[in-house]
């Protein structure tokens, strides 16, 4: 069945993704264009991520949106297993958001072109007056309203399908704008493709999202800072399967 599922990937699933990608990008890249940049940021990459996710033939498993309010931003957090992460968070969430992403991701044909289009939001750490500007733009997309951000406060992708350490961005800025923040625990996307096999074959395993309840501020400044990042972090460990529990370092970070 492995090798059957090599051959459809080769044949069908790839083929296909690289077409719905370059259509997703000009889409996008034409709508933002027209104007309605909240929808047309969101709408056509969320059908992008499902389409691909059901083309690799990947089961799909969310859990908690009940614990989400309509018309409420929030700061999205999650572990970072591996690529499909992209597809399983865009795709299934079920919440109009923006990413904060590695600014290197702009230079992808095609998605960078969509991102920038779609004001996705680059993490920019080449000086302090970029790493300004990320944070000015993340600002700007929270105060606008009804819109959110997700992001990977690991920073990068995970080796062993372990977490790593969380960094404390996103959870000032949550602090800052006295926003919740909503711990997410992301399951077989390390299984299905990890960062050593990038371009590689997928291997087909099932994917869940679980979306814990929000932490809210309980004050501002460092202490409340502080507070969030141990409780989303403890919250998303404890959704995590159990060969992938507990501390491991990335050496990425």
């Amino acid at each position: 069945m492995k090798y059957l599922y090599y051959i459809y990937q080769l044949f069908i699933a790839l083929p296909v993704t690289v077409l719905v990608t370059i259509i997703t990008a000009i889409e996008v890249g034409a709508g933002c264009a027209l104007g309605d940049g909240h929808f047309w940021g969101y709408y056509p990459g969320r059908w992008w991520a499902r389409i691909i996710t059901r083309v690799f033939l990947l089961p799909v498993k969310v859990e908690g949106r009940e614990h989400l309010e309509p018309n409420q931003s929030y700061v999205f957090v999650a572990n970072h297993q591996g690529a499909f992460d992209i597809f399983l968070i865009y795709g299934f969430l079920g919440r109009n958001f923006k990413w904060m992403m590695k600014y290197q991701l702009n230079k992808i044909p095609f998605v960078g072109y969509a991102c920038r289009k779609s004001h996705q939001i680059f993490v920019d750490k080449r000086g302090p007056s970029k790493v300004k500007a990320t944070y000015e733009a993340a600002r700007h997309t929270l105060e606008t309203g009804n819109c959110s951000v997700v992001v990977f406060p690991e920073g990068a992708r995970s080796f062993t399908g372990h977490m790593g350490s969380f960094k404390k961005g996103a959870f000032a800025l949550a602090d800052e704008l006295q926003l919740p923040v909503v711990p997410l625990t992301i399951n077989g996307s390390f299984n299905i493709m990890p960062r050593m096999k990038d371009w590689h074959f997928a291997t087909w395993h099932p994917l869940s999202l679980t979306i814990h309840q929000p932490v809210y501020p309980i004050g501002q400044g460092a202490q409340n800072i502080q507070a969030t990042m141990n409780q989303a972090y403890d919250s998303v460990m404890s959704a995590l399967a159990p060969e992938y529990q507990g501390f491991v370092e990335n050496p990425d970070q």
